[in-house]
């Protein structure tokens, strides 16, 4: 059951890239149709592995104007969580540049507008964050785990600053994500899913970054999750 569930998901996958790579290769794939197949495809995940949403604090979030989002990161399945309930209409993810080597999904990734940031090159990180902040400028919402990677104890692991760099240079307000559970759905390392697992997801207030030091913004987010996550 737990390898079915897993397989749909990667159906689910297959069902937005196939054609927006299409799409990407003869320059038709627009904004509005990735907003659209992003959020279906993270409703249709979240249906089928039966989770057991809890969401609170949605209506913090003025669904109106880009922000930066920041969550914890403890699964590949904050993915399809966070796009099935995000009140922001377009949202796209920093992501490592090893998804964007995935065959078929480079193309429709950049054509989508997601970021592809190489850590181990510093250069091309920096041009990674330079087209964030351009998306920013557009009306795009950011999403950045800033712990870098999944966690797999539960644990809020140390920060890391590019996310509040993009924030600061651009003067987006943060909004702070804090999501448990998802790491029972799917651990860091496994490629099976367990169906009908709780999963809770409290948005924060959105942190204004004017006036504030790098050090008080990450100790903030920092702050929050550590609050809200629970790490079982």
């Amino acid at each position: 059951m737990r390898l079915l569930n897993s397989l749909h998901t990667v159906y689910e996958v297959a069902r937005i890239t196939l054609p927006s790579f299409g799409e990407a290769l003869v320059g038709t794939l627009d904004r509005a149709t990735a907003d659209r197949r992003l959020r279906s495809f993270g409703e249709r995940v979240v249906a089928n592995a039966g989770i057991q949403l809890e969401v609170e604090g949605r209506e913090r979030v003025p669904p109106e104007r880009a922000f930066v989002y920041m969550s914890n990161h403890q699964s590949h399945m904050d993915i399809p969580v966070l796009y099935s309930i995000v009140p922001t209409e377009t949202l796209r993810m920093v992501a490592k540049t090893e998804l964007f080597r995935i065959p078929f999904w480079r193309r429709p990734l950049t054509a989508a507008g997601f970021i592809e940031v190489d850590r181990k090159n510093h250069q091309r990180a920096v041009e990674s964050m330079q087209r964030a902040e351009q998306q920013i400028r557009s009306g795009v919402s950011i999403w950045i785990a800033p712990e870098g990677t999944r966690t797999r104890s539960g644990e809020i692991m140390p920060l890391k600053k590019g996310g509040f760099h993009l924030a600061m240079q651009t003067e987006t307000p943060i909004i702070p994500i804090a999501i448990s559970g998802t790491r029972q759905v799917l651990p860091a390392g496994s490629i099976l899913t367990s169906k009908g697992q709780p999963v809770r997801v409290v948005f924060g207030e959105p942190i204004d970054v004017a006036g504030k030091s790098m050090s008080e913004l990450m100790g903030e987010v920092d702050g929050f999750l550590r609050a809200h996550v629970s790490p079982a």
